[in-house]
């Protein structure tokens, strides 16, 4: 039903700061009676030792000569806390220009209740949206930061003992692999056994936002800080305060925005787009990327320093070709997964065709894999999956039929080839989807095939034309 609020008043603490008794007791009675949870101070020491001892939604700040620059102490303490000014009816230019140094909103003091209330309610239920977006990523990665961490191999032995390290530091982490190894798992992983695991994890694509929108999106925006801007909007790192930001494909962020990303990591502030007042926090940065970064700085496509300032602590996952003894217990947790999420029945998997799963070099790695049991699950008929389900590419070939492997001390051209080939082979000829397992273009794919002198092999047979038609 439209104006109903969904706010509920008993889950929000509210800090009310008024050096006036009369006035803080008036403020305070509004809000009691309306259902908040308040705190009172009078002045900005008293304030500031309730930001420390609880957790408050929102500061209802007295605005007088003094508490001018109290503003910035309350937003400095308590960055991602909304804060309401009350100003007296001479002093509702410094109301305005509040607003400009970070307040939310402002309301004529002494205050009429159902202004108050309004004005608090349209802040809570602004800033709540971000909460609970944040609330569910927080609820998803903490069901599967470890679910999919399967460890059967020396490797991930390795980094599963490298995370449990490096989980309780402030240091900033390099997450290291190729495509669909994994890294945002491990990301979860780090976050969940910090003593951050409480607060918001929130990730972010760098790939895939445009080089003209992930400054808003990283730092927020002001209102009618550039066309479309129609709100004051908090970017991620005011939304990972106290918490984690996964900033993963690092390698494809922009020159100027690495520049702002390295000054937030040495000196933990930053700007809004469009804002002039710094914003503090206290945010765990943890990068990724299938990317040479080493090579994208040599050729100045990275900046050196901020390479540096992100490798403070790397992890390097291996593909799932290098750790084939974790295949067979990720088949079985990705069929349970993936029976549930699809509403249909559980079914075994013949030996034969685990083996031929375990025995597939896995290109697109365990997101490949996670791809083609769900295929296979909802395509194939029977309780059981029989390597006659599998696709062409994945099975074996008859006993004698001499396969090539990727073997150390092969030629480049000849693992290139051998790498296609088998993309190709996999996909049924598809050259889309090839080329995004091999993360390239499909003018690059096309250009290699030629080059290559490759056949391209189809599981596609042409319908056979009725008698008498053209």
């Amino acid at each position: 039903m439209a104006g109903v609020s969904v706010i509920s008043p008993e889950n929000k603490r509210v800090l009310v700061v008024d050096e006036d008794a009369g006035l803080r007791e008036r403020t305070q009675g509004i809000l009691a009676r309306a259902g908040y949870p308040v705190s009172v101070a009078s002045n900005l020491h008293e304030a500031l030792a309730h930001l420390d001892r609880h957790h408050h939604d929102a500061v209802i700040l007295q605005l007088t000569r003094e508490h001018t620059a109290a503003l910035a102490t309350v937003r400095d303490r308590a960055p991602g806390t909304p804060v309401l000014v009350l100003a007296a009816p001479e002093r509702l230019h410094d109301a305005v220009l509040a607003l400009r140094e970070g307040a939310e909103d402002y309301v004529q003091r002494p205050p009429d209740p159902f202004e108050l209330r309004t004005r608090l309610e349209r802040i809570l239920e602004r800033f709540d949206l971000g909460s609970r977006i944040a609330l569910l990523q927080d609820e998803v990665s903490r069901h599967h930061g470890f679910k999919h961490l399967v460890a059967q191999s020396t490797a991930m032995k390795g980094v599963l003992e490298r995370i449990a390290r490096v989980a309780p530091m402030r240091a900033t982490v390099l997450v290291q692999g190729e495509s669909g190894v994994g890294k945002e798992l491990v990301a979860r992983a780090i976050h969940f056994n910090s003593s951050r695991r409480e607060q918001p994890f929130i990730a972010i694509n760098c790939a895939a936002i445009a080089a003209n929108l992930i400054e808003s999106e990283l730092f927020g925006h002001e209102r009618g800080s550039f066309t479309g801007a129609h709100a004051r909007t908090r970017g991620k790192f005011e939304m990972a305060h106290k918490g984690s930001l996964f900033l993963d494909e690092i390698g494809e962020m922009d020159p100027p925005s690495q520049s702002k990303l390295l000054r937030v990591l040495e000196e933990k502030e930053f700007m809004r787009v469009g804002g002039d007042h710094s914003i503090r926090v206290d945010v765990r940065v943890i990068a990724a990327t299938n990317a040479d970064l080493e090579k994208l700085v040599e050729r100045g496509g990275f900046r050196r320093d901020l390479y540096y300032r992100l490798k403070v602590v790397t992890i390097q996952v291996p593909p799932l070709r290098e750790r084939r003894s974790d295949i067979p217990p990720l088949v079985q947790a990705f069929l349970d997964e993936l029976a549930r999420a699809n509403a249909v029945p559980r079914k075994a998997i013949e030996p034969a065709a685990l083996e031929a799963l375990t025995a597939y070099a896995w290109p697109g790695n365990v997101r490949e894999l996670k791809n083609v049991l769900e295929s296979v699950l909802v395509a194939s008929a029977g309780d059981r999956i029989r390597p006659e389900d599998l696709p062409p590419s994945i099975v074996r070939e008859p006993p004698g039929v001499e396969r090539p492997e990727l073997s150390p001390g092969m030629k480049l051209a000849d693992a290139e080839a051998l790498l296609v080939r088998r993309t190709l082979e996999h996909t049924g000829g598809n050259r889309t989807h090839s080329a995004h397992l091999l993360g390239i273009g499909v003018r690059t794919l096309q250009r290699k095939i030629r080059e290559l002198g490759l056949a391209i092999p189809s599981t596609r047979r042409r319908p056979r034309r009725r008698a008498g038609t053209a």
